[in-house]
């Protein structure tokens, strides 16, 4: 693709970034084929190459408009675009930009920016999100039946493992998650206890700067990166191997701090180390796989009821990891469902599911038929914001596959304990 850009851009690293971007698309519209909003809607604006074209106009000089901003909004940032292309665009990083850039000419009105200022100042701050959410819970039972689907029920939590290993690994305990389900890091703790890793937590890590960045406060985000590598690095220096995500979103972004913290001299070198050591738990668990099936004594335990598996957009498509948690499953006595259009996403999307509620309902009432589909009787997968999403939707358990492995292995050894008796 030529490009011509305006002045304003060329010289910048954004703009030298943009270039090499929309010079490797070719147009072919591949990409068309699996974007979700496309599908629903059938516009070409609605699509990844209807996308990159708006974003060339803008960089070229050409004003945004309104109509540029909501094609723009509409996207979900799921990346599935860049699973299919063929030229290896990097649509997701050309859509950070070029929205930044929207919002600055185009602006916002004041709803509209208070209600993403108050994303930005909920969700990535326990201490704000989790007595709010707590108030929605105490208060369920009075809430009309639309409301109460998004109030999950309050759960119990259940013991972090007291035992040290001489391998560490860190963990993001995350900003939602810890209220969402306060199970699931607990789970993965245990899981990797029985296999001899010990899963620490650091206290001033927080938020991975998603939501910020993604809502066009990049500096905001940016400054939630930094202070988790402040966090992280006494640990990284002692001998922590890797850091251990359970949610895949995050990861994603964890996955990004080494090149988007590149031009900053403080952080650039710890950055690109912190991304290294990232691993999604199950790239922790596939590696330690021998060891943890002979801990999962088929013997002793009933079949696995089915399940079906709902994969993220953001572990498959983000972070590359397309069947790797499928396939692990399986080779660990797990009978998985079929899932039919297993590529698209359930409409969660970070706070899409909040700022394009229409096209996200649309989208979550399309993915639970796809998972029901098999009749399985649970659902799993590996990130909060699904989890939490596609809950509201079906009276099957949603929950991280981690946690149900951390059950089957709990089964194990109560089966393998009275068998001895």
């Amino acid at each position: 693709m030529q490009t011509h850009l305006a002045d304003f851009i060329k010289d910048t690293p954004e703009g030298r970034e943009a270039e090499a971007i929309l010079r490797k698309c070719v147009h072919c519209g591949f990409c068309t084929a699996t974007c979700p909003t496309y599908q629903l809607l059938g516009d070409e604006l609605d699509g990844p190459r209807g996308r990159i074209y708006l974003i060339k106009q803008v960089l070229e000089g050409i004003t945004a408009t309104a109509k540029t901003q909501l094609h723009l909004d509409r996207c979900l940032s799921c990346r599935a675009c860049e699973t299919t292309c063929p030229s290896g665009v990097r649509y997701g990083r050309l859509l950070d930009i070029g929205r930044h850039i929207v919002d600055k000419q185009v602006g916002r009105g004041v709803v509209e920016t208070l209600a993403r200022k108050a994303l930005r100042s909920v969700i990535p701050n326990p201490s704000r999100f989790a007595p709010l959410l707590r108030l929605g819970q105490s208060t369920r039972a009075l809430l009309p039946a639309v409301l109460q689907r998004k109030v999950p029920p309050s759960a119990n939590t259940t013991p972090w493992p007291s035992g040290t290993h001489a391998r560490r690994m860190l963990v993001l305990e995350g900003c939602a998650q810890p209220s969402l389900s306060p199970n699931t890091n607990a789970a993965a703790a245990r899981v990797l206890d029985r296999l001899g890793i010990t899963l620490l937590r650091a206290p001033r890590a927080g938020c991975c700067g998603a939501v910020s960045y993604h809502l066009n406060a990049q500096e905001e985000g940016l400054a939630y990166m930094r202070r988790n590598i402040d966090a992280w690095w006494p640990h990284i220096e002692q001998g922590a191997e890797a850091i251990v995500m359970t949610a895949s979103g995050c990861a994603t972004m964890i996955a990004e701090y080494g090149y988007l913290l590149a031009r900053d001299p403080a952080y650039a070198e710890k950055a690109k180390r912190v991304s290294a050591l990232m691993k999604d738990v199950s790239e922790v668990i596939t590696a330690e796989k021998d060891q943890l099936k002979v801990l999962l004594d088929s013997s002793l335990i009933p079949h696995p009821s089915s399940v079906a598996f709902h994969a993220p957009c953001s572990l498959q498509h983000g972070l590359k990891l397309k069947g790797k948690v499928e396939a692990l499953l399986a080779d660990l006595g797990f009978a998985l469902t079929r899932v039919p259009d297993a590529h698209l996403c359930c409409g969660s999307a970070g706070t899409y599911s909040i700022l394009q509620p229409a096209l996200s309902q649309q989208l979550l009432q399309n993915k639970v038929k796809a998972l029901t589909s098999g009749t399985p009787n649970a659902i799993l997968t590996a990130n909060i914001g699904c989890q939490s999403h596609l809950q509201t939707a079906t009276a099957l358990p949603v929950m991280h596959w981690i946690e149900m492995l951390d059950q089957r292995l709990i089964q194990d050894g109560q089966n393998a304990n009275r068998a001895s008796d």
